[in-house]
């Protein structure tokens, strides 16, 4: 009888723990019940570094308690930006990739376009299309800079923010001419023609078209552009407040060139268009007239080329935004630089 019990004891109990099974919710079953990813999002969408510079991106992957939030990271162009497993990217050569981020299952991605520039590439500001009275007062003339004319530039174009360094020359062509020296000093000593050998490198290294501005887009520059206050000199009125200059007249050069972007910017944040060292301009040099002009190259031929902006040693006068230097593209000095210009 006892042994009777005990079999119908145990069968109760197999029979209860077979119905307790039987109704176990479907919903509590951990791989149904798997918290799924509903997002995924990097933390930034662009990002410009230079070659050889590294860098991290973070994805957020939601919600926070997902059961896998495996992620697995891809560039576009390995060749111009590698990223790792953890999202550490680093920028090899000039170019733009894509970084992706997909989620495990491959249902969500998020992307960031990384830019790789050379760190001595020129640093530009974009100038807007508009008009000016190119050219001085009739009261005021500078080396040929009369008649006063209206010229419209119908296209906006990128111009340096500071002049070509020293650095910058270097890194391009393996050298330096300069008199002064010192690599965030303006490259100095440079003719007309070194400047275009050098352009052309710079091209070939860095796939753009720089070039040197006309003396038209030189001069809208240096004055403001379409925010010009219309002052003297570029972005002042007192030519020590934005320029080196006059160092044989009492100025404050110091008988020297001094690092870019030491003085106080123009209107469009451009420096050193008055003072440190004359800037090359693309055009040979021609006579002004009366007649409004469109987008002026200057002549077709020429004997001498066109250089703008003063020098250290200029005196604050001719350092005026409208006068003109003219010299033989084999004209080297050591107060004779340039600055560069793109088109979009």
């Amino acid at each position: 009888m006892k042994k009777s019990l005990s079999i119908y004891l145990i069968i109760a109990a197999a029979s209860l723990l077979l119905f307790a099974t039987c109704k176990k919710d479907k919903n509590d079953d951990p791989v149904i019940n798997e918290i799924k990813v509903t997002s995924i999002t990097l933390d930034k969408d662009t990002l410009t570094l230079f070659v050889d510079e590294s860098a991290t991106l973070v994805a957020t992957v939601l919600p926070i308690n997902a059961a896998n939030k495996t992620v697995t990271w891809t560039s576009s162009d390995p060749t111009v930006v590698t990223v790792r497993f953890d999202g550490v990217i680093k920028a090899l050569k000039q170019g733009t990739a894509t970084i992706t981020v997909t989620t495990k299952d491959g249902g969500m991605t998020a992307t960031c376009s990384v830019t790789a520039r050379y760190s001595w590439e020129p640093v530009m500001v974009f100038v807007e299309p508009g008009t000016f009275t190119m050219g001085c007062p009739d009261d005021e003339d500078f080396d040929g800079a009369l008649p006063a004319h209206q010229v419209t530039l119908t296209s906006g174009y990128y111009i340096g923010k500071y002049e070509i360094t020293q650095a910058q020359w270097k890194a391009v062509m393996g050298s330096n001419p300069s008199h002064f020296r010192g690599d965030n000093l303006p490259v100095e000593y440079v003719h007309w023609d070194d400047v275009q050998k050098f352009l052309a490198k710079l091209n070939e290294l860095t796939g753009k078209k720089y070039r040197l501005p006309t003396e038209a887009e030189w001069e809208f520059a240096c004055r403001g552009g379409k925010h010009s206050a219309h002052y003297k000199y570029s972005g002042s009125n007192n030519i020590y407040d934005v320029a080196w200059c006059g160092a044989y007249s009492g100025g404050n050069s110091g008988e020297t060139t001094h690092p870019v972007g030491t003085r106080q910017p123009n209107e469009l944040g451009i420096y050193d268009m008055s003072g440190n060292v004359w800037e090359w301009c693309q055009d040979w040099y021609g006579a002004y007239t009366e007649e409004p002009q469109t987008d002026p190259q200057g002549p077709a031929t020429g004997i001498n080329r066109v250089a703008r902006g003063g020098g250290w040693y200029t005196v604050a006068e001719y350092c005026h935004v409208s006068n003109r230097f003219i010299g033989d593209p084999d004209f080297r000095d050591n107060s004779l630089g340039f600055r560069v210009a793109l088109s979009p």
